[in-house]
């Protein structure tokens, strides 16, 4: 009997003690590799989402919120700004390009994003079906708010105030898709494109204002502006001379992102030492377990000893026993960290996009691995020790 088949022999014969170390340990490994796979593809997903914006210009409130809610689209914009200050903006010598922004209203909890075809093309995003908005209410939908909605080329729909579900329909005014952009991994596939004009045009028929020829057509406004810088000097002087010199304030993405990755990873820090903390429990359950067994297993192993086993064959048993049990704990571990990555989007609904990290494989998955095997072979070396010093007359005297 080869020394594999041996030690696979001696795990069954303690099925519980099995089970538990196996499980144990799958579980301790399934939170550190879920942990770094959902902190990887959130920092890469922030990063894809603000790649290119070099500032966000808002109304006075919190610059962390401003960048929330104009590069990530996932917080209550502080207020609107004049149409006047994208004039403004796109006249400044240190600015190359100005996105407006005009927000408010959402279609089934995806927001409807007042905009210009600028912001399409920041994004490197292309048409799946049909073409761009050229005409009020007419609107381009993302991938995800497609498959989520099933609207397509065409649809009519009705946006409702507020920016999440529950609010007022706008049932008199009504969109018409005429686009559906194909899939980019940026915040684009979770919105709803159109012009200024429409945000504008629902808002005003909402609250029923009517102008005629005579009277001056009301101040246009928008809630927030992309900025991208024309040079480096624009990056020391804007964004303070826009908080300086204008009711506005200019938000750093990078800057605001690194604080928010900050305030997250203190937390994933924690339920990753958790998670060793697992691993290391198991491993020293391993350990207990392997020692036990070999109190049980002493006569066995003096009977091999007596048949000509080496005494490095007898430890190998325990040795690869441990590395065994572990193995199969550390792949089902990844196993279930990835499934659970897969399955996240039906737990929180919003936070779907993460489960793309479930078809990636991370260098640092390696080194859970290292890890986990790392603890095995330490569980067993001890228990490996007394077996290659096993008193084989004695044993077989005493039995």
């Amino acid at each position: 009997m080869t020394a594999l088949r041996l030690a696979l022999a001696y795990a069954r014969r303690r099925p519980l003690s099995t089970l538990l170390v196996v499980a144990l340990l799958a579980i301790g490994v399934a939170t550190v590799t879920l942990t770094l796979l959902l902190s990887r593809e959130l920092a890469d997903r922030l990063t894809r989402d603000a790649t290119g914006i070099d500032l966000v210009v808002g109304a006075k409130g919190s610059p962390l919120q401003i960048v929330l809610a104009g590069v990530y689209h996932v917080d209550v914009p502080p207020g609107n700004i004049p149409l006047a200050a994208i004039g403004e903006l796109r006249a400044n010598p240190l600015v190359r390009e100005v996105i407006p922004l005009a927000l408010g209203d959402s279609f089934r909890g995806f927001r409807i994003v007042g905009t210009e075809p600028a912001l399409v093309a920041h994004y490197g995003a292309t048409l799946r079906d049909g073409r761009l908005w050229q005409a009020p209410l007419e609107a381009v939908v993302g991938s995800a708010v497609a498959a989520a909605t099933g609207v397509g080329v065409g649809a009519a729909f009705a946006g409702s105030h507020g920016l999440a579900e529950g609010g007022g329909e706008h049932g008199d005014a009504r969109y018409r898709v005429t686009g559906v952009l194909a899939p980019t991994g940026t915040v684009l596939d979770r919105l709803v494109l159109t012009a200024l004009d429409s945000v504008w045009a629902v808002h005003e028929h909402h609250t029923g204002e009517e102008h005629d020829e005579n009277e001056a057509e009301p101040e246009r406004e928008v809630t927030l502006a992309l900025v991208r810088y024309a040079s480096p000097l624009a990056a020391a002087t804007l964004p303070r001379a826009i908080d300086r010199d204008t009711a506005l304030v200019a938000a750093s993405p990078a800057y605001e992102t690194a604080r928010l990755m900050t305030v997250f990873g203190a937390g994933l820090d924690l339920i990753r030492a958790f998670a060793l903390l697992l691993v290391v429990a198991s491993g020293f359950m391993l350990f207990v377990a392997l020692a036990q067994a070999l109190e049980d297993r002493r006569y066995d192993l003096a009977i091999l000893r007596a048949l000509g086993a080496s005494r490095r064959r007898v430890a190998s048993v325990l040795l690869i026993e441990s590395l065994a049990l572990t193995l199969v704990g550390t792949v089902a571990g990844i196993a279930l960290a990835h499934a659970a990555a897969l399955g996240i989007g039906l737990v929180l609904p919003d936070a779907a996009p993460l489960s793309a990290a479930a078809r990636r494989w991370l260098p640092e998955e390696w080194a859970v691995v290292a890890l986990a095997l790392g603890a095995g072979i330490l569980a067993a070396l001890w228990p490996a020790w007394r077996a290659m010093r096993v008193d084989v007359a004695a044993v077989l005297a005493d039995n």
